[in-house]
């Protein structure tokens, strides 16, 4: 099983921000580029909690399809989605999930 003190070390070197929040006692928050994952121990290292998504305040916006539209919601507050954010997610949750893995 991985060592999730190394996988945060080895997510620290690879550029991605580590970080505690109130709201989030049991996780660590993990940011890069803007976007924001929560991570807690679990049995395989340590795993992504919930969703994936723009950092919103000290909070994360997930992305969603509202009216036809994709955008970021937090507490009834909207981001656009737009097609650079969205890479920019996608390249995020991409490399937090290798590194995971072991893979990078």
């Amino acid at each position: 099983m991985p060592d999730p003190s190394e996988q945060l070390q080895q997510l620290y070197v690879a550029g991605f921000d580590l970080r505690t929040f109130d709201r989030f006692p049991k996780a660590i928050g993990v940011m890069r580029d803007n976007c924001i994952a929560f991570l807690v121990p679990g049995p395989e290292g340590l795993q992504i909690l919930g969703n994936v998504g723009w950092r919103m305040g000290e909070s994360l916006g997930p992305l969603v399809e509202r009216d036809g539209r994709k955008v970021f919601l937090h507490k009834g507050e909207e981001l656009e989605a737009t097609p650079e954010r969205i890479t920019t997610l996608e390249r995020f949750k991409y490399d937090l999930k290798a590194m995971l893995r072991g893979e990078k």
